[in-house]
């Protein structure tokens, strides 16, 4: 996907691009989002997400959720149990 694409598809989800500039290394876009989203978008046309928001950017993206480690995800249902 190319960055123009992925920008135009988080900002038609509401999400506001803060910041736009290249990587140092020079091989990707590096992407801000004010839901604490980033977003690399390599030249190669690879997607990286990270941050808090990465939920509604991948989702706006079109991307399959990502699983919770196993590690989190068995501690918030040790969570749920303690409040039953």
């Amino acid at each position: 996907m190319d960055v123009d694409k992925a920008i135009a598809l988080i900002t038609a989800a509401g999400i506001e691009l803060t910041d736009r500039r290249r990587t140092p290394a020079d091989k990707a876009w590096r992407l801000s989002f004010s839901n604490g989203a980033i977003v690399e978008v390599l030249d190669t046309g690879k997607l990286s997400t990270s941050g808090k928001g990465i939920d509604a950017v991948e989702h706006a993206l079109g991307l399959p959720a990502k699983k919770k480690p196993a590690k989190a995800a068995k501690a918030s249902a040790q969570r749920g149990k303690a409040k039953s």
